[in-house]
């Protein structure tokens, strides 16, 4: 297939998830195409639901979710959208977080919990297996090996095809890789936001996904930088960002997310964006200090 025939989320490459799941490396983020606060459905439900279908016909083949997304919201438009799924499609879904209100996340990754997370996905993504299911996050009162084994133990039983972690350390990362295979990682990461670089270069060495999300992260501090890129590239800040994280690792997997079809188009298109050696260098050197973007 030549480039000109290619669908433009296949323009970055594509990279293998856990050895069998061949993905583009541009995917999509679905927990904007929720309510206000990441909570209940959206506005425009239609919408959502075009939206969902417009990034299959782009090309997109890497959806990542949560059934803390509405709670459930996002995994239901899903199934709705695109039930019977492509065969290439790969949804990755994630476990552990609880919605007690609009913008509101406490942690809950007890074994028992986990379980009945996954069975609430299965339901609601119209899966027997999930392909690639994520720890949301660690819980500071339940054992992370406790988890981890969870997750091991609901793979074994055929309803996890691959385990994947977010919001996580290297030492994390290294620990459950001693119960369970680990084939992603999902970390806060951009241009910007360079705390996990270590936790790339060690996904690189491994043949782990990077999963970032934020991709613009604390561009605000590096606005003038970003902009100046875009300007000169015709780009959007944006696609410059996508466009840096695609060139910082081949096992980073962005998958940004929006409300917008007209955004979407934006943010698949960077796919495809040349980012010149010497502009990815000068991003490289934009890393303000680590601010919080959950509180």
């Amino acid at each position: 297939m030549t480039k000109q025939l290619m669908l433009p989320a296949a323009a970055a490459g594509r990279f293998t998830i856990g050895g069998d799941l061949s993905v583009n490396r541009m995917g999509y983020g679905a927990m904007r195409i929720t309510g206000p606060g990441i909570w209940g459905p959206p506005a425009d439900k239609q919408a959502a639901l075009a939206m969902l279908r417009k990034a299959i016909d782009l090309g997109v083949n890497l959806i990542d979710t949560a059934d803390s997304y509405g709670p459930a919201t996002s995994e239901e438009l899903i199934a709705e959208a695109l039930y019977p799924y492509p065969a290439d499609l790969v949804i990755a879904t994630k476990g552990g977080w609880e919605r007690p209100g609009p913008n509101q996340w406490t942690h809950n990754a007890s074994p028992r919990h986990l379980a009945e997370a996954l069975e609430g996905s299965l339901k609601r993504l119209r899966l027997e297996r999930i392909d690639v299911y994520q720890l949301h996050a660690p819980d500071n009162v339940i054992s992370f090996e406790a988890s981890v084994e969870a997750l091991a133990r609901l793979r074994d039983q055929g309803k996890i095809r691959h385990v994947g972690l977010s919001n996580v350390t290297r030492e994390h990362v290294e620990r459950a890789r001693k119960i369970v295979p680990i084939v992603s990682v999902q970390n806060r990461y951009s241009f910007a936001d360079r705390e996990s670089d270590f936790i790339v270069d060690y996904c690189e060495a491994n043949g782990i996904a990077f999963l970032p999300w934020a991709p613009l992260g604390q561009a605000r501090a590096a606005h003038n930088a970003i902009a100046q890129v875009a300007d000169r590239l015709k780009a959007t800040s944006l696609q410059v960002a996508l466009a840096w994280l695609l060139k910082r690792s081949k096992v980073i997997l962005p998958i940004p997310g929006t409300a917008s079809v007209k955004h979407l188009e934006e943010n698949i298109a960077s796919a495809s964006l040349e980012l010149p050696q010497a502009a990815y260098e000068k991003l490289s050197l934009a890393n303000p200090p680590y601010v919080s973007l959950r509180d």
